[in-house]
C-alpha cells in the first residue's frame, strides 16, 4: 500500500520571475563509552569526521554539518505536517530506538513526547548534547555490527537517512526484525539524492542531473548504496515484514511552489542544500573518485548557481516505508 504526495505535479509560482536567481545498552562492554578515543575527531579537506569507525561514514561531524541536520530535521516535520512519526504506535510505547541518531534531535523530541518509554539513540558520532529527558540515553555504536540488545524487545525502532551508511541492508533489517517486539513498528526515512523536475527545468545536461549521477556512482565505489528511498520497502518486505505503508513526498529544493506550505519548505530545503552539499559529497568525492578539495568546491559552486536560479522548478523524494511486524 502507498500514500502519497508523490504524484502529484507541485503548481508553479510564477508571481517572481524577475530575476533568474533568488536570494542504556543490554551487553555495554561492546559499546563504545564515551571516552577520550571516541572524541579523537578525523580532519581532512578542512572538515571534521567520526573517530569510532573513522572512514565508514561519508558526512561530517562538525558544527556546520550538524546544524545541517537539524534543518533536515525541521524539514521532515513540516513535510510531515508536524508528525514526528507515521507509524501508528498508541500512547504508551516501552522501548524506542533512533538508528543513526545524528544530534539526537529526533530522539529528544520522542522521549519528551512519552516520558514513560526508554528511548535509546546510537550513532558513530558523540555529538548529542548532554542535558537530555531522563528516559533517553545516547551510546556510541555501529548499527551495523552484531546487535547486542534483547531480542523482541522494541516497540518501535526509527531509521533516517541511512543513505550511503551501510554496506548490508539485508543483514541490517534481519537484525531490525529480531529486535522489535511482535506488533512493534519500524519507520524508515530515506531522500532520493537525484534532483528532478516535472517541467524539464532540470534537464539530463544540466549539473543538478550530473549530481545524482555522481553521487549515485560515488556512493556505489563506497559499496554503500545511496539508492535506499528505491530500495528500502521491498529490503523490509524481503526481511519478513507484514503491512508495509510507503509515504512518499515531493520536497522542492527552493521557494518557486504556489502553494504556501510547499513554498516555505522549498526555502528552508533550499538553505539545507546550500549548508549541506559540501559535506555531503567532499569526502565520497575526494576518497573515492580521485577528486581534489578545489575540484569539489567548484562543483559546489556549480550547484549552488543553479540552486539559487528561480527559472528551475527542481525537486527531490522523499520516502518513508512504515511497516509493522505482525508474528
Amino acid at each position: 500500500m502507498t500514500s502519497n504526495e508523490h504524484d502529484v505535479v507541485i503548481p508553479v509560482d510564477y508571481s517572481d520571475t524577475d530575476s533568474a536567481y533568488g536570494g542504556g545498552s543490554d551487553v555495554a562492554s561492546i559499546t563504545t563509552s564515551l571516552t577520550s578515543s571516541v572524541f579523537d575527531y578525523h580532519y581532512e579537506n578542512g572538515r571534521r569526521y567520526n573517530a569510532y569507525r573513522a572512514g565508514q561514514y561519508w558526512g561530517p561531524n562538525d558544527e556546520e554539518q550538524l546544524s545541517q541536520l537539524d534543518l533536515s530535521h525541521h524539514i521532515s516535520l513540516l513535510m510531515q505536517r508536524g508528525r514526528l512519526f507515521l507509524a501508528p504506535l498508541g500512547d504508551s510505547p516501552q522501548r524506542a530506538l533512533d538508528v543513526g541518531t545524528g544530534t539526537g534531535i529526533w530522539a529528544i523530541d520522542f522521549a519528551d513526547m512519552f516520558p514513560n518509554c526508554q528511548v535509546l539513540g546510537t550513532d558513530l558520532s558523540p555529538t548529542q548534547p548532554r542535558e537530555v529527558p531522563p528516559n533517553l540515553q545516547f551510546e556510541v555504536d555501529d548499527a551495523c555490527s552484531e546487535w547486542i540488545y534483547t531480542k523482541n524487545s522494541f516497540d518501535f525502532i526509527y531509521i533516517r537517512s541511512l543513505y550511503g551508511s551501510v554496506s548490508d541492508w539485508p543483514k541490517m533489517y534481519d537484525e531490525v526484525f529480531a529486535h522489535l517486539k511482535p506488533g512493534g513498528y519500524v519507520e524508515q526515512m530515506e531522500i532520493k539524492v537525484v534532483p528532478t523536475s516535472d517541467d524539464g527545468t532540470v534537464p539530463p545536461e544540466s549539473i543538478f542531473a550530473r549530481w545524482g549521477e555522481i553521487s549515485l556512482a560515488a556512493g556505489d565505489a563506497f559499496g554503500k548504496t545511496l539508492r535506499c528511498a528505491d530500495e528500502s520497502r521491498q529490503g523490509l518486505i524481503n526481511a519478513g515484514f507484514e503491512g508495509v505503508v510507503e509515504h512518499r513526498f515531493k520536497l522542492p529544493m527552493g521557494d518557486w511552489p504556489r502553494e504556501e506550505r510547499l513554498k516555505i519548505i522549498g526555502a528552508y530545503n533550499k538553505a539545507h542544500w546550500e549548508s549541506g552539499m559540501e559535506g555531503w559529497c567532499m569526502f565520497l568525492l575526494t576518497n573515492y573518485l580521485g577528486w581534489s578539495r578545489e575540484e569539489v568546491l567548484v562543483y559546489v559552486a556549480e550547484m549552488r548557481r543553479m540552486l539559487r536560479d528561480k527559472r528551475v522548478h527542481a525537486y527531490h523524494e522523499w520516502y518513508a516505508p512504515v511497516i509493522t511486524l505482525l508474528l
